[in-house]
């Protein structure tokens, strides 16, 4: 049954909630989905909208719009990423709730799809304000979150520090400690060993494996990298140790390029110091359009979604593209790389998948109040990815198609079942 690439809802409707449901409809169609499950798939399941007050240090009070949106409860909780970003709209929220969905059902996880956002540049709150924002937004969300209900993560703008105050907001109003209410804590209040780079690692074991399948040694590849935030440098950091060389690496100021290799310790300390690459001197300076462009082995994507486009998809000249960002390629430019048939994509909902695995790791752990050493959690975190990654490459062979359809279809298939199992509620 073919069905019209629309939204289905005006409430998110939006260039990237229509770039998710687009994607969500060709899968489907190749699925042949039952329709009387295909728009529960598809439609996310509740959604919130509530507004943040903050008291600014100057006195003045400013409010703030954010979000929460929850796919599916279908396999268990919803787990997800909450973004502070100026940019944030609960279509964009609705869309990255989708893609989690499909993400923890690839992975084998018992969860559903969440993710949620304030419309804030968290860079211009001083330290208290951002303490503010993080606790007030918790306490108005908390009807709706909880271990076995929805259980937020960090993601673009929020960090281990703000996933404390949260949990501590959510405990103080419940009267006990819950630290299993959210993942990405610090060590010291529950969270797991691994967590801060289990993302970017991901990314780079999930590259390594696919050099490998294509008979390229990782010392011989060159890597450049769209954003160099948390996930983006420990992407970096764990290619450099499997021996790739790091070539190119940006944020929203601007990139740097070296084609002998970038010093990596020395961007991160400046990093640390300038809170962004800005004034670093150590490369030749490019634009984060640019970096995109540059000749290398591997191109990762570790910033915002719809980055590469059709204006530039035909200019890459990488070999593997690793989408360590959400949504970074655009329909149209998906369909170019297909018919260029030279680049070899690691679809996001498989290749970032690394720190939702690792999130469930320590929601088990702070659970049982049993923790794991650092060198389990990684040995299991492969051990996961690589049970996705040939489950993708199973499906892809069956069916025939793109990696990133393959992945789509494997992920929505079990979430799908699950709905059909389970059974409408009257």
């Amino acid at each position: 049954m073919k069905t019209p690439a629309q939204p289905g809802s005006s409430l998110y409707d939006s260039d990237v909630f229509r770039m998710a449901c687009r994607q969500f409809d060709l899968a489907a169609d190749l699925m042949g989905l039952d329709p009387d499950v295909r728009e529960r798939t598809k439609l996310p399941k509740r959604c919130l909208t509530v507004t943040v007050p903050v008291k600014h240090d100057d006195g003045r009070v400013r409010v703030y719009e954010g979000y929460r949106v929850q796919h599916h409860l279908s396999l268990g909780p919803t787990k997800g990423g909450i973004r502070f970003h100026p940019g944030v709209t609960i279509g964009e929220v609705a869309a990255l709730a989708m893609w989690m969905s499909w993400k923890c059902a690839i992975a084998g996880l018992p969860y559903g799809g969440a993710k949620g956002g304030v419309s804030v540049d968290p860079g211009a709150l001083s330290r208290r304000e951002l303490e503010g924002l993080s606790r007030r937004y918790m306490q108005e969300i908390i009807p709706f979150v909880g271990p076995n209900i929805d259980v937020p993560a960090p993601d673009m703008g929020t960090n281990e520090q703000v996933m404390a105050w949260m949990m501590d907001t959510y405990s103080n109003q419940v009267g006990n400690s819950v630290p299993a209410v959210v993942t990405g804590k610090p060590l010291s209040v529950g969270g797991s060993e691994g967590r801060r780079e289990a993302t970017g690692r991901g990314v780079a074991y999930l590259v390594k494996r696919q050099l490998e399948a294509m008979g390229i040694d990782p010392r011989d590849a060159t890597v450049a990298i769209q954003g160099f935030g948390n996930v983006g440098s420990e992407a970096a950091l764990a290619l450099r140790e499997y021996g790739a060389r790091i070539v190119a690496i940006s944020d929203v100021s601007g990139g740097f390029h070296n084609p002998r290799g970038l010093d990596l310790d020395s961007a991160l300390a400046h990093v640390a110091a300038h809170r962004g690459l800005a004034g670093w001197r150590g490369g030749d300076a490019v634009s984060n359009e640019a970096l995109l462009e540059l000749p290398c082995t591997v191109l990762v994507p570790a910033a915002l979604e719809r980055v590469i486009t059709p204006a530039n998809a035909g200019k890459l000249r990488c070999r593997v593209l690793a989408e360590a960002a959400n949504g970074p390629t655009t329909n149209d430019a998906d369909r170019i790389l297909e018919e260029r048939g030279d680049i070899e994509i690691i679809p996001d909902i498989l290749c970032n998948s690394g720190g939702v695995v690792v999130s469930y790791f320590e929601w088990v752990q702070d659970l049982q109040s049993l923790f794991w050493a650092r060198a389990e959690v990684l040995e299991k975190l492969c051990s996961i990815l690589d049970r996705a990654r040939e489950a993708v490459e199973g499906q892809r062979r069956r069916l025939g198609c793109s990696r990133r359809l393959a992945a789509l279809t494997l992920g929505i298939g079990r979430v799908a079942e699950a709905k059909a199992s389970r059974g409408l509620f009257p």
